[in-house]
Parts: structure tokens; C-alpha cells; sequence
């Protein structure tokens, strides 16, 4: 009976090395990445400042570094992810509560490897695995730009996340599999406006946080191809896809204009994608949005044309002509009977992709809560879409979505008032 609790001890003490081992083994190396340049460190405090504050718009930092009413950059929103919530830091230089007592290099670090001052792993809720091709003469000008704000003493609650991914060790494991550092590398053959395209969108833009599906463990194939937000309750949509944003047959002003001003003569944004652009898109200068539109438009094309054989049953077809005459009495007015809208205050249904996506949540939400393009310098009187959850039950709203889904050469599958009804409670925003 004695030799227990020495066999117990023992077996502890094995378990504990093992820990030691495996965390050894997985705990990230840093990645100093190349220096600031001669010319960036030369740049007078104010130009550095003024640069960090349009970075700090390009990357719309204050989306979620600031909570609804509360002092900009002052962190506490909790982020709603699969795994838990994770609470935005206090970025302003208040020294106890926020980064007051960081350095340049402090702060790169958090951007290029993912790690805390004193250490800690961030959770990719923070997208470092997109801002880690931010460039460290870029990643200095946001710091000067955070140094220069008022210091707001907030300190902000702790991550509330379940087990185990409220174990550093574990995160260390996930970035062993789906995090390195590296800096944007320009493509040579590439010209200097589809690289600075690229930086944007990949790095300090980060839109493969949205628009790139994820797998269990929530990490994102930065391949553009669309996702569904579970916590948002909205689906981003493919950007190389001709069967979703299909970008590659636009015009390159028409994307320059959708990202700037929220409408274009094809499409108009709504839901999160309209506070991208009030937030942040719209203060970018015409180049960056130009380049940002030049990028976009090459992606690679997939082809995916519908294979969706229409059910032809009488009850199908009911089914639509109850969504065709809702279309009648609510939707003609603005829309037209032929779907060809009055673009941009009213944007075409007849071949929008919008409409015909997998996942159609966006129309659903669209008609159950109204769609409101962003108010931009360039659109600053925005037409809005009025919400017809309270006039329409499930079953008709899965009508109209259908009809529409359905009419002028549009070809997808109808929606159900069972889809409709997951969405009715699920916010706008």
C-alpha cells in the first residue's frame, strides 16, 4: 500500500515532463522580420502619426477595439465566436490598462507573431494571421498613431472561453498547424497597383476573415471562397466565385465604387459589409481602392454554374406564384416587374448573385429586416430597404426569397419558413 502514492507521484511527474516536452517543442518561436526602413524612421513624428491613423482606417480597427457608446479604442467588446467570447483589448496608451507601456517592437510583435507584451498567445479572434504581412515601417506608424491618442483607463474583463481552448497549450497546438509569420512578399510580374491591392486585402484589411469558410477549430483557408458567420448570422460571399460576387466580369470602377461609396451600378452592401464600408473603405484614397478593385477583379474565376433542376409539382409551383404576387404587392413598386430595379438607389434582382447563393441568408434577412446601404461621402443620402418581418409570417417570406431566387433567369433552390425562422430573432448587426 505504501508504493501508491510513490507510483501515483511518479506517474504525475511523467505526465509533467510530457507537458514540459510538448510545450517546448509547440511554443512558437518569434519572428523578428525585417527592420523599420531608413526612410520610415526618418519620417517626423507627425507624418508617422497621420500615416497610423489612415492604417488604423484601413484596417477598421475601431470595429472591434471599440464598444457601442464607449471611448474609441478603449476595447471591452466581447467577440462572439464558436469557441467562446473573447474581450477586445484597451489600445490607447493608458500605461496600466492598455499599451501605454509597450514599444514599437511590443506592438509588432503582436501584429507579426500573435503574442502579447508580456508573452501570451493572442487568439486569431485578432487576425494576425492577416496581419502578419502588415510591413513593420506600416506597423510602427499605427503605434505612433495609438500613442498619440488620450490615454482611457478601462480594463477591460477576461476572455470567457470553454475548455480547452482557454488553454494557451492548445493554442499553441492550433498555431503549430495554421499560423506562420510572413511579411507580404510583392509578386514580380505583378504590377505595383495589384500589389498594393493585394497588401490590402490580405494583410492589414484582412477580408479572409469573412469571406473564407473555417473549419472546426475556426481556422480560415484565406482562399476567399466565401463563409457563412454563425455569429453574425450573415454569409460572406465568395469573391472568386462566378456564382456569388463574381467580380471577375465587373468593371474595375464598378468594384472601385462599391467599395467606396457602399453602390454601384451592380450591387449595393448590406448588413456587415455596410459598416466595412462607412467605417473604413470609404476613407481610403482613390488609389488604394483602385488597386483594391485591381486585385479583386484577377482572382482566379471558378465557374460554378447552377445544376439546380426546378421541382415542376403543382404544389412547387404554387409555392412561387404565392411569392410572385407578395413580389406584386410589396416589392414592384421599387423593383420593377422585370427586376431590373433603378440602380443604385434600387439594385436589380434579375441575375444579382446576392439572390442565388448557397446559403441564403442574406435575401432572408434582407426581407425580414430591411436593407440599408452605408451613408458615405460618396452616397450620403442612401436609400434604404424597409423590413417586412412584421407584415410577412415565415411561410411567405420563404415565398417571396423563393420567387426571387427563381424569376428572370435567376436559378436556385426555394427556402423553407423553417430557414426563414432561424433567422427572424437573430439581430441586424
Amino acid at each position: 500500500m505504501k508504493k501508491l502514492p510513490l507510483v501515483l507521484a511518479g506517474s504525475g511527474l511523467a505526465l509533467l515532463a510530457l507537458l514540459a516536452l510538448a510545450t517546448a517543442l509547440l511554443w512558437p518561436r518569434d519572428d523578428a522580420g525585417p527592420p523599420p526602413s531608413p526612410a520610415a524612421a526618418a519620417l517626423p513624428l507627425q507624418q508617422r502619426i497621420a500615416r497610423g491613423a489612415y492604417l488604423a482606417k484601413a484596417g477598421d480597427c475601431m470595429a472591434c477595439h471599440t464598444t457601442r457608446g464607449g471611448a474609441a479604442y478603449a476595447g471591452g467588446r466581447a467577440l462572439q465566436t464558436p469557441f467562446g467570447s473573447v474581450v477586445s483589448p484597451n489600445i490607447t496608451p493608458d500605461r496600466d490598462s492598455g499599451i501605454g507601456a509597450w514599444s514599437a517592437n511590443d506592438f509588432w510583435n503582436a501584429l507579426h507573431n500573435g503574442k502579447s507584451k508580456d508573452g501570451r498567445l493572442l487568439y486569431p479572434a485578432f487576425p494576425y494571421t492577416n496581419y502578419t504581412k502588415v510591413t513593420r515601417d506600416d506597423a510602427d506608424a499605427l503605434f505612433s498613431y495609438f500613442q498619440s491618442l488620450t490615454p482611457v483607463k478601462q480594463n477591460n474583463p477576461a476572455h470567457s472561453l470553454r475548455f480547452p481552448y482557454n488553454q494557451q497549450i492548445m493554442l499553441a497546438a492550433w498555431r503549430a498547424l495554421y499560423f506562420k509569420p510572413a511579411v507580404y512578399r510583392p509578386q514580380t510580374g505583378q504590377s505595383l497597383s495589384w500589389n498594393r491591392g493585394a497588401y490590402l486585402v490580405e494583410g492589414l484589411g484582412h477580408c479572409s476573415a469573412c469571406h473564407s469558410a473555417r473549419n472546426s477549430l475556426g481556422a480560415s483557408a484565406d482562399t476567399l471562397s466565401g463563409g457563412l458567420i454563425p455569429v453574425l448570422g450573415w454569409y460572406a460571399p465568395s469573391l472568386t466565385s462566378d456564382a456569388e460576387a463574381g467580380l471577375g466580369d465587373w468593371p474595375p470602377e464598378h468594384i472601385a465604387a462599391l467599395l467606396k461609396t457602399g453602390v454601384s451600378p451592380r450591387a449595393t452592401v448590406f448588413g456587415p459589409m455596410a459598416e466595412v464600408v462607412r467605417a473604413s473603405l470609404q476613407h481610403l484614397d482613390d488609389a488604394d481602392i483602385g488597386a483594391m478593385a485591381v486585385y479583386l477583379k484577377s482572382l482566379p474565376a471558378t465557374p460554378e454554374p447552377s445544376d439546380y433542376e426546378r421541382d415542376k409539382s403543382p404544389r412547387a409551383q404554387a409555392f412561387l406564384a404565392a411569392g410572385a404576387k407578395l413580389y406584386e404587392t410589396h416589392c414592384v413598386d421599387c423593383h420593377g416587374a422585370t427586376g431590373a430595379g433603378l440602380p443604385p438607389a434600387y439594385p436589380p434582382l434579375a441575375g444579382n448573385r446576392a439572390l442565388t447563393t448557397e446559403e441564403a441568408v442574406n435575401p432572408i434577412r434582407i426581407v425580414l429586416n430591411g436593407g440599408f446601404a452605408p451613408g458615405t461621402a460618396g452616397n450620403p443620402r442612401p436609400y434604404g430597404m424597409p423590413p417586412f418581418g412584421h407584415v410577412l409570417d415565415d411561410g411567405e417570406v420563404a415565398a417571396v426569397v423563393s420567387y426571387l431566387r427563381s424569376a428572370w433567369g435567376n436559378n436556385a433552390p426555394p427556402v423553407s419558413g423553417q430557414d426563414v425562422n432561424r433567422y427572424r430573432t437573430i439581430p441586424l448587426d
